[in-house]
């Protein structure tokens, strides 16, 4: 909800006229369906005129989990499910009539039914596994993942389980603890990490349904100690000479499920009410807790990781830093296996998303929209990288996730264990140690590379192909954007452009799924919730955003036009090493291009991408109950193809004219973004001070016909440029009055305000007497996300009936 923020004309006699008669609240309406499917009873009950609420109670209660529970109804999904405060119940109010006439309701997550990936390994041809070629790369002489000079010592704090009160968790306090790592004997304030572990069981041992009791954990249960989980990382880097703190955030995980944001916002405080915690510390205002602290940390150099739901938490913890007035330097996040349910973009830090290609949790990758949204939210001076872990799973980051080790019980997420490719006894599939392994490494290169200025690990990042000894055996796959001070953007390749020619099959896309009028194609025609597709997955809470648009080449027998860039005269001025775009094969097909440069000259200089990249190799297959012929899918990710530019000889780069992209076989199908010329550079992360967009809450009385409701959108200062953001309706579009859409917004540049017009189209049935929408914000240009949750709350104008 937005922060004290109204519209409309709605007067407080209005509201009390149509609030609630007192006295005992009259019996719902009778359900128009209901039955029970795998154990778990559903009914579906009328919600006023044209809508449903669909209910699916689980008996063992709703699983604990990083990604959104989904209802599907007869094998149509629904969407997103709100978890009632039982914990076993999930709704989903919809205006489809055809839930009325439901035969069967069952849980599902990212799109797929609960337990039917191994059901469709038993009843369908197993997935070919392909061996998946090794991208290649040198090996760092410096290993990020290995012992540094210092010896560790602990300096943990504990203020209890109820030391701050948290928004979005119902007034109840939760637990402010952390396990602290410190480099023994280093002199002088060290640069800080702070750890934010993800969404899971926060409690055990105890009673059985421990689940549904909240917090503090009761009945002889303890808390989980996901926080201790990454000690391998925290010890590469304190070793280092780094401080970590790796914090506790079990009681969000007991009280998020009625959040509107699944928590995203009360992750951001908690990370900020630590931060603010330590500079006590620092400063000697500590007491016995923080005493080993003070004068230890250095809060104007800092870095986020965070895990799973902490991913997107410490994403939304730099936003909210950069408001303050006096914000902390936070200066890289490292978003690892996150969620991503509302959009928001992070410009300004340097970030490296994590994405484990065997996630069984978040099995869709839609972190991928945290680096795809913010390539061009606004010009910032920072590398900028998404990672494809090949055969790591969602947990095993985390030691307090991973059977064998785990003081609590903790299972492989990846739940199918004859999956050729992520089953546990694949081999191409990581072992938890390998897996943590690699999560140290990186997690250490990172913040060494971005915090302390370490540019050896830079080749981990860049697209250059470096490796690191203590990954072992792992195959990593980069996209990489550098910052804008060693990079000349040739074509974003987003939609239409005087200096873009296209062949003849090929078109701008954005998406997948089915076409939508007044939008660009499709990317493909696949259903964008089948997991395999994660720059198009459709986010929880903003699914109507067009997502990563791009360019779909296509080149079919006899076809040879080239798909060809003009560089403007004086564009490919300055130091460059590299040609560089992101590619991937459509429909998972592997293929191969041929890249020319011509110059003003008409010299030219051909190549091969597969001599420099296996961008255009598919990645391996998965089991997909969504896949169209049984057999699964590959998951269809861009990765950067970097060729170093003396590979063109005889082209004088200077007057370079064109780029040009033809196939070198009979056919081609590909995807292709971001050409550009670059040079392998770091930049430097900084604190953004972009203005922040929020949207307002309105309050209105239904009337007969369409009228048009004005949220209102502002900025915490202004622009110089104009401001864009996207709004997403589909929260609100719950019993037909308002429709699930899309709208740009642009904010002058100059202006404070601006507004979106949300259509309400009234009836003379009688509804719900106070109906409370939701409509959100996303994907700013040249600003950041503020509050990006509106409440839109209608008042219906005619008599209520809750038989009606």
């Amino acid at each position: 909800m937005a922060r004290g923020v109204t519209g409309g004309a709605l007067t407080l006699a209005a509201s009390l006229a149509f609030a609630p008669a007192a006295g005992a609240a009259p019996a719902g309406p009778a359900p128009v369906a209901s039955g029970t499917t795998a154990s778990a009873p559903w009914t579906v009950t009328p919600a006023g005129a044209g809508s449903w609420d669909v209910d699916l109670t689980l008996p063992d209660g709703v699983p604990v989990r990083a990604a959104q529970p989904q209802l599907v109804v007869d094998g149509v999904l629904l969407g997103t499910a709100r978890e009632e405060s039982d914990r076993r119940t999930l709704t989903v109010q919809t205006s489809d009539p055809r839930v009325a006439r439901a035969r069967s309701v069952r849980l599902a997550w990212n799109g797929v039914v609960a337990g039917q990936e191994a059901r469709v390994l038993k009843h369908a041809a197993a997935p070919t596994a392909a061996p998946q070629p090794d991208p290649g790369g040198r090996t760092l002489a410096q290993d990020p993942g290995a012992t540094g000079r210092y010896a560790v010592t602990r300096a943990d704090y504990d203020l209890g389980d109820t030391a701050v009160r948290l928004p979005g968790l119902g007034g109840q306090a939760v637990e402010e603890r952390a396990a602290v790592y410190l480099p023994k004997g280093a002199t002088g304030p060290r640069p800080v990490v702070v750890f934010l572990h993800g969404r899971h069981q926060a409690c055990y041992g105890g009673s059985e349904d421990q689940f549904d009791e909240g917090w503090p954990c009761s009945g002889g249960a303890k808390p989980v100690p996901s926080h201790l989980g990454y000690g391998q990382a925290a010890q590469a880097l304190a070793s280092q000479g780094y401080a970590v703190v790796s914090i506790s955030a079990d009681g969000i995980n007991a009280l998020d499920y009625a959040a509107e944001d699944g928590g995203a916002q009360a992750r951001g405080e908690l990370v900020l009410a630590h931060l603010d915690l330590l500079r006590a510390f620092t400063a000697g205002r500590g007491g016995v807790a923080g005493a080993p602290l003070k004068g230890r940390l250095d809060l104007s150099d800092v870095g986020l990781m965070g895990h799973s739901r902490g991913g997107e938490g410490v994403v939304r913890a730099a936003l909210l830093n950069a408001e303050r007035p006096d914000p902390y330097g936070i200066r890289a996040v490292m978003p690892l296996a996150p969620v991503d349910f509302a959009r928001q973009t992070l410009p300004g830090a340097a970030m490296a998303v994590v994405l484990p290609y065997c996630d069984g949790d978040v099995s869709d990758q839609q972190g991928q929209h945290f680096y795809d949204d913010t390539r061009y939210a606004a010009k910032d001076d920072v590398l900028r990288t998404s990672l494809l872990v090949m055969g790591a799973n969602h947990n095993f980051f985390n030691s307090e996730w991973t059977p064998g080790v785990s003081q609590a019980p903790s299972n492989d997420d990846w739940g199918v264990d004859d999956d050729p490719v992520c089953g546990s006894s694949s081999p191409q599939r990581l072992t938890a140690a390998e897996q943590r392994a690699v999560g140290a490494a990186y997690v250490s290169g990172f913040f060494r590379l971005n915090l302390g200025g370490e540019e050896q690990f830079r080749p981990l990042f860049d697209g250059t192909g470096g490796r690191a000894a203590s990954a072992g055996r792992a195959v990593v796959h980069t996209e990489a954007q550098q910052p804008s001070s060693a990079r000349t953007d040739l074509a974003r390749l987003e939609g239409p452009s005087s200096s873009v020619t296209l062949a003849s099959k090929s078109a701008f896309c954005v998406g997948a799924g089915e076409p939508v009028p007044g939008q660009a194609a499709r990317c493909t025609s696949q259903d964008p919730y089948s997991g395999s597709l994660p720059h198009w997955t459709p986010a929880a809470f903003a699914p109507t955003v067009p997502a990563t648009p791009l360019l779909h080449a296509r080149w079919t027998v006899g076809q040879r036009k080239p798909v060809t860039v003009r560089v403007a005269p004086g564009a490919a001025a300055g130091v460059h090493q590299a040609l560089t775009f992101r590619a991937a094969p459509a429909r998972t097909l592997s293929t191969d291009l041929q890249v020319t440069l011509t110059d003003a000259e008409g010299r030219t200089a051909s190549v091969p991408v597969s001599r420099f990249s296996t961008a255009l190799s598919a990645l391996p297959v998965l089991a997909s109950p969504w896949s169209q012929d049984g057999q699964g899918a590959a998951k269809t990710w861009l990765r950067t193809v970097r060729i170093p530019l003396d590979a063109f000889p005889g082209v004088d780069l200077g007057t370079l004219a064109s780029v040009s992209f033809t196939p070198l076989g009979p056919t081609a199908n590909v995807f292709l973004s971001d050409v550009a010329l670059d040079a392998p550079a770091a930049g430097k992360g900084v604190v953004t001070t972009l203005p922040a967009v929020s949207i307002g809450d309105v309050q209105a009385v239904e009337a007969d016909g369409t009228q048009e409701l004005r949220m209102p959108l502002t900025l915490s200062h202004r622009s110089a440029v104009p401001v864009t953001v996207d709004v997403d309706t589909a929260g609100a579009a719950l019993d037909g009055r308002i429709p699930a859409a899309w709208t740009r917004v642009t904010i002058p540049a100059g202006a404070l305000t601006g507004s979106v017009v949300v259509p309400l189209t009234g009836d003379t049935v009688p509804e719900e007497q106070q109906a409370r929408f939701t409509v959100t914000i996303a994907t700013p240009r040249e600003a950041v996300v503020g509050d990006g949750f509106g409440t839109l709350t209608v008042f219906d104008d005619d008599a209520f009936s809750p038989q009606g």
